[in-house]
């Protein structure tokens, strides 16, 4: 999966984290849920923006 379509790095938002393409939602706050125990579906009822295909790209993003 190339995670580089759906995650990206902008000095002007956040500070320059890793963030969801089109969202102010850091990829370290969507690894923050899953370690409280949220899990994919609630995040995607949560975060309407979201889709499977994004939380798996945030998951091979910090594979690597």
């Amino acid at each position: 999966m190339d995670w580089q379509q759906y995650i990206h790095s902008d000095p002007k938002i956040l500070l320059g984290k890793p963030t969801v393409k089109g969202t102010r939602l850091p990829v370290e706050f969507l690894l923050g849920l899953f370690a409280a125990g949220w899990t994919e579906q609630q995040v995607l009822e949560n975060y309407s923006t979201l889709t499977l295909e994004v939380l798996r790209a945030v998951f091979v993003f910090t594979a690597e």
